[in-house]
């Protein structure tokens, strides 16, 4: 693990880079500022290695708005409506930054602070903390949470939360990395075939709030239960589609209680990247990167990101949960561990 400093905050706060890298040559870069991913490179049926996650080349970028590139997100992943919800008769009141509800932790969410880096008890191990104080954002609760990134030597990206707090709150922490296999940024994503291992996916109003209900995927534009390419269904006449301009829902994966489980692919044909992911969550969120626009520079200054030139896979549970009572529960106790853990494999099909 190789470590160097990459900036430093307006509040003059350092910012350091760590990259991890296996013998197979796999290199992933993290930054303490959103323990965010700003390079995963992974190679092609060829053996050529190339970068597969969207990002930007300076801290200042970072730091300016943008669609949460490579972000750790907390303490709620996903939207909650009208940035309100209660516990135990209390009712506590969040920003409302996504039009009338709070989305991804709010004006300060995970992915707009400075973790600190703690000793890693394993090799190719990164491991970031950070204390979010009671109310902070709104929330209640002090949450201790800590994110471990671990490289394997199967090309496995690990990460792992754990989280706890002196008071009961709500946490629901996700990885918001940005992926196109084919390693070429000017590519759109829409070529890439995706399977998703769910029967049911989350439906959402005009605000993208859950209604509370599943519904399911088969004979809908929903359904990846096979192989299929993001585009072959993205522009179908269905009020899902149109209200996400897109994908961008929650599905239900399959088998929650078996714990660590295939939750979905994608391949690139050309290239013949390929992309598992195994989680302990109950739910995944496709977002096929609806709202980039063409105004964000890719790296090196070839060019701007354009509409779905990334799609992310956000293992989580399911959006406004605490407002819903037939959804798995996103409570955490005093007392109780927060645990979560997602794996992204990466192969090569020929």
């Amino acid at each position: 693990m190789h470590k160097e400093k990459y900036g430093v905050t307006p509040q003059g706060e350092q910012v350091d880079l760590f990259t991890l890298r296996n013998e197979q040559g796999m290199e992933v870069k993290i930054i303490t500022y959103g323990g965010r991913i700003t390079s995963l490179k992974v190679p092609d049926k060829n053996d050529n290695f190339e970068d597969v996650v969207l990002g930007f080349d300076s801290l200042e970028q970072y730091l300016e708005e943008n669609p949460f590139f490579g972000a750790l997100i907390g303490r709620y992943g996903n939207r909650i409506a009208k940035g309100k919800f209660s516990l135990d008769g209390q009712e506590y009141t969040l920003a409302q930054n996504n039009g009338v509800n709070h989305l991804h932790g709010g004006d300060k969410g995970f992915d707009k602070v400075v973790w600190k880096v703690k000793e890693a008890l394993k090799q190719n191990s990164l491991v970031l903390s950070y204390i979010s104080e009671h109310m902070e954002e709104g929330f209640p609760g002090r949450l201790e949470t800590e994110v471990t990134y671990t490289l394997t030597e199967d090309n496995s990206l690990e990460v792992e939360y754990k989280a706890t707090t002196d008071r009961k709150t709500i946490v629901n922490l996700t990885q918001h990395a940005y992926f196109n296999l084919s390693g070429d940024f000017t590519n759109s994503i829409l070529n890439h075939q995706v399977q998703i291992n769910a029967d049911d996916f989350v439906p959402v109003d005009e605000h993208l709030i859950p209604t509370g209900q599943l519904a399911p995927v088969a004979g809908s534009p929903f359904d990846f239960s096979k192989p299929k390419a993001i585009g072959e269904e993205i522009n179908a006449a269905h009020e899902q589609l149109e209200r996400g301009n897109g994908y961008d829902h929650t599905w239900a994966i399959n088998n929650p209680e078996n714990g660590l489980r295939f939750a979905a692919s994608a391949l690139h044909p050309e290239s013949g990247r390929k992309l598992e992911v195994y989680t302990t969550e109950p739910g995944m969120q496709l977002y096929t990167g609806n709202f980039l626009d063409g105004t964000l520079p890719l790296q090196n200054g070839k060019g701007f990101y354009e509409k779905r030139s990334g799609f992310c896979f956000e293992t989580q549970h399911y959006p406004d949960t605490p407002n819903q009572e037939n959804f798995p529960s996103v409570v955490l106790e005093p007392g109780e561990t927060y645990f979560s853990k997602t794996s992204f494999r990466f192969s090569v099909k020929d």
